[in-house]
């Protein structure tokens, strides 16, 4: 992905991130990685969908928390599980 491009739409757009009721987050426990894993994952700014590099700091059965960059803003958000693709 063009980094300009990431960044134009990320100004433009609020990063999406899944609801609690979403993620199941009373009833689905959650693994914390102390060392974070690189992978891909699809996010959304408003009805914009990026394939972003990123890392998964914490998950779920059903739901990934990622981390990436877009210039020098840090971001997190929550999305579905099957929108991450590990990094070999």
């Amino acid at each position: 992905m063009d980094n300009r491009i990431l960044r134009r739409i990320a100004e433009e757009n609020p990063l999406q991130s899944l609801t609690p009721e979403e993620r199941r987050e009373d009833t689905l426990p959650v693994t914390r990685d102390p060392a974070p894993k690189a992978c891909r994952a699809w996010v959304r700014f408003g009805p914009h969908a990026m394939l972003v590099d990123a890392v998964v700091v914490v998950w779920n059965d059903l739901a990934c928390g990622v981390q990436f960059t877009v210039g020098e803003k840090e971001m997190r958000c929550w999305v579905w599980a099957n929108a991450v693709s590990p990094i070999t």
